[in-house]
């Protein structure tokens, strides 16, 4: 898709009084405005994981953070650590380090269908510079891919690619990324007082799937500024992000979730996109579609009971790796409980490394050994 330079619009306070309904009419982007939470979120940590808002993670190590007037005096709204600022709309918002390029952060998305190709999208979401932002800059951007785009890396988010030596040999290379949502370098998005809007037109290529929002350029082409920032913690250019919004032009439909597969009494159906760290049960936020899919399927069926199985791959003793099965299954069943689905329709079960369905001697085949599956205990 063709980057475009697009202009910003400053709206006064009192827009963000307009019902986000009306904002987000056809929205694709799950929980828009960061209002659905797994927990209120109690601090900000320099090397944590962003957990607390549903559907949005971190693709990098960048410590990406959560604000909600829930939250504790470091990530209320509208008074925490990085400033003053009211939400958008709604009570909440996120945050993200966009300026130095060694160290940055990002929010990512998996959208709730993906982009059809030759299709008109209208991307935006709104941005104001926290208070004590010393500095301030322009190119935030929003990048639209048909896979995720993840990186080990604290600092500036590249796509790496696997280019093939020869038959035995490959190397792994490093690839700019060009977001096709990107704010002009002419104007600086340095506002603490009102919210700035972000946004563009683009035609899809087909297939695009996940958006990820940060400063994707280097320090000497995000124009970078600086502010008034004072008794900061920060040394570069941190943002607060809402209401984030992609709206297909071409069609009045309103996005809609894909269903789970149909299955029968006492058949058993694989979870295949539910995401945990490495040795944890906690259910990672890039798990969200797929866990939307199972709720749907269960708000959809009220007689139906399931039962979660969990399974790990071969790695650890056989005790460890039960109780992580049976953690893992558990997980699932608590946080379809936090959302509304009666406990006593849920069980859960785990089989350690006792059924393994690929070769636990390959990655590949020790990743399809770890799963979640349900089987339908009655419909």
């Amino acid at each position: 898709m063709k980057k475009r330079w697009i202009s910003i619009a400053c709206f006064m306070a009192l827009m963000a009084a307009i019902p986000l309904r009306s904002q987000t009419a056809g929205n694709m982007v799950y929980n828009p405005s960061f209002e659905e939470y797994r927990r209120c979120p109690m601090k900000i940590d320099a090397l944590g994981v962003m957990r607390d808002a549903d559907a949005w993670w971190q693709p990098t190590q960048g410590s990406s953070d959560y604000f909600n007037a829930c939250g504790s005096r470091e990530c209320n709204v509208p008074r925490n650590k990085m400033g003053f600022q009211e939400a958008h709309s709604g009570e909440a918002y996120c945050g993200i380090y966009c300026s130095q390029e060694r160290y940055r952060e990002y929010l990512q998305t998996e959208l709730i269908t993906p982009m059809v190709k030759g299709k008109r999208y209208r991307v935006s979401f709104w941005v104001s510079l926290a208070d004590k932002s010393p500095q301030a800059i322009a190119t935030i951007g929003a990048a639209l891919t048909t896979r995720r785009l993840e990186d080990t890396t604290r600092g500036i988010l590249m796509q790496r690619e696997i280019s093939e030596i020869d038959g035995y040999n490959s190397q792994s290379i490093l690839l700019p990324i060009e977001p096709q949502i990107i704010n002009s370098p002419e104007n600086i998005l340095d506002n603490t007082k009102e919210w700035v809007e972000v946004s563009g037109e683009i035609t899809a290529q087909g297939g695009e799937r996940f958006l990820t929002i940060g400063n994707f350029q280097p320090f000497n082409k995000s124009n970078i500024i600086l502010t008034m920032g004072t008794n900061t913690p920060l040394s570069g250019a941190y943002y607060y992000i809402d209401d984030v919004s992609v709206v297909c032009l071409d069609t009045a439909e309103v996005p809609v979730v894909e269903p789970l597969k149909a299955a029968k009494e006492g058949e058993i159906v694989t979870l295949h996109n539910l995401f945990f760290a490495t040795g944890e049960s906690e259910v990672l936020q890039q798990s969200y579609n797929e866990l939307v899919k199972l709720k749907n399927l269960l708000l959809k069926n009220p007689e139906m009971r399931i039962e979660l199985r969990g399974h790990t791959d071969n790695q650890g003793s056989i005790d460890y790796n039960q109780k992580l099965s049976e953690a893992r299954a558990k997980a699932v069943v608590d946080y379809l409980v936090g959302k509304g689905i009666d406990r006593r329709r849920l069980s859960w079960i785990g089989f350690g490394k006792s059924q393994p369905v690929s070769d636990n001697n390959t990655a590949e085949g020790r990743h399809k050994n770890r799963r979640v599956e349900y089987r339908i205990l009655a419909q």
